[in-house]
């Protein structure tokens, strides 16, 4: 079983994780490229690229302009604690045992812009960039196409015998998946708040949801997919009536 989380935009430099374990990302050498390009844009450049503000751009601009290729830099962080996030408030990674840690480095891989598929002790650099930025690299339009089949070929060697996917990826970063090419079936929890006679998703609760199932897999060492349906952290239960084949709804 392979689970699929989105990146984080808040990183955390400092906080130290349960292990020294350190390992180095997939397509280190494509993300070097996609920082080099960067290296081109101007602070102004960056702002309206990303969308963000003029502070962002200036932090993102430096972090760029100081990208270096040193894999073994010891200012490099483990991927599943440099994300800060809601989703990774609900992972608490920190919580985790070694033992954890080592098991999710099989089982959960995170889709990122910069990296295109992380384990979560691959070490990185703070960065920022969203799956969906409009940049085009050399023959490619946009990150989708630069990633498209090499982020689909890594989680099916992933997979090994295994024929599921849980995606609790947002759909910006699942898209970057070629679907067809999937060697697996694809379930997709959703989690949704019973409020007043109506149930609707909020997406922050949605985020937070998706890293505390990602830990409930990782803790419990789920392989059975259907053992998923007992997920009943913070309330949520279930809903059979409203799930199907490859969306799984649970409502609290």
């Amino acid at each position: 079983m392979i689970i699929l989380l989105s990146p984080a935009k808040s990183l955390d430099f400092e906080r130290p994780l349960q292990t020294r374990i350190a390992t180095i990302p997939e397509f280190i050498q494509q993300a070097n490229k996609l920082a080099s390009e960067l290296q081109k844009y101007s602070i102004s450049q960056l702002n309206e690229l990303m969308g963000i503000s003029n502070n962002l751009a200036m932090l993102n601009f430096g972090r760029f302009q100081n990208w270096y290729d040193d894999v073994n830099n010891p200012e490099n962080k483990q991927a599943v604690r440099a994300f800060i996030g809601e989703a990774y408030r609900g992972l608490k990674a920190e919580e985790m045992t070694e033992e954890d840690l080592l098991y999710a480095q099989e089982h959960l891989r995170i889709l990122s812009g910069l990296y295109g598929i992380l384990r979560p002790l691959d070490a990185i650099q703070a960065y920022r960039l969203e799956m969906g930025t409009k940049i085009e690299i050399g023959e490619f339009k946009n990150l989708y196409r630069f990633w498209d089949n090499q982020i689909t070929n890594s989680i099916n060697n992933a997979l090994g015998n295994s024929k599921t996917i849980v995606n609790l990826a947002s759909n910006e970063y699942f898209k970057s998946i070629n679907r067809k090419k999937l060697n697996a079936n694809v379930i997709t929890p959703e989690f949704k708040e019973y409020k007043n006679g109506v149930v609707k998703m909020i997406t922050v609760y949605v985020k937070n949801a998706r890293g505390q199932m990602t830990n409930f897999i990782i803790k419990n060492r789920i392989k059975d997919p259907e053992q998923i349906k007992t997920f009943d952290i913070n309330g949520y239960q279930f809903d059979v009536n409203s799930s199907d084949e490859g969306r799984w709804v649970f409502v609290r």
